[in-house]
């Protein structure tokens, strides 16, 4: 299903012909019924999604945010996580005079620090992979 299709499906679905719509956002004549042969124009396709409360993305592609393809981590990367944080780990409990709110660090502070790292390294490197490999993450 291309664009012009899923236009037409939600005018459908709301009731309304492709012609009201096009009067009710003051597009030109046939505008839609022209989308699958020329680049649409951004926002009129915002206007176009507002109106059926849907997002651009589902207009263009036909696939919700939530089914887009989710990336995880592999093993290798929690490892290399891991790894990581069992050095900070070692370096923070052999370091003198390490304070954490004025007093001498406890263990569970490191580990709460610890565990803050973990959520940003994890996050950090899913971001990395949609940055660096966006093809492999796209829905087939």
């Amino acid at each position: 299903m291309d664009l012009k299709e899923r236009i037409q499906e939600l005018c459908k679905q709301s009731g309304i012909s492709m012609n009201q719509l096009e009067q009710e956002l003051n597009f030109g004549k046939g505008y839609i019924s022209k989308l699958g042969k020329s680049v649409p124009n951004v926002n009129k396709i915002q206007l176009i999604a507002n109106r059926f409360n849907v997002t651009v993305d589902y207009l263009m592609t036909g696939e919700t945010s939530a089914e887009k393809k989710k990336i995880t981590l592999t093993p290798k990367d929690e490892r290399d996580i891991e790894k990581i944080l069992d050095q900070t780990r070692d370096q923070l409990l052999s370091q003198e005079g390490l304070m954490f709110d004025g007093k001498p660090a406890s263990p569970e502070a490191i580990d709460s620090i610890l565990s803050a790292m973990q959520v940003g390294m994890e996050l950090a490197k899913k971001k990395n992979k949609e940055k660096y490999t966006p093809k492999k993450y796209k829905k087939d």
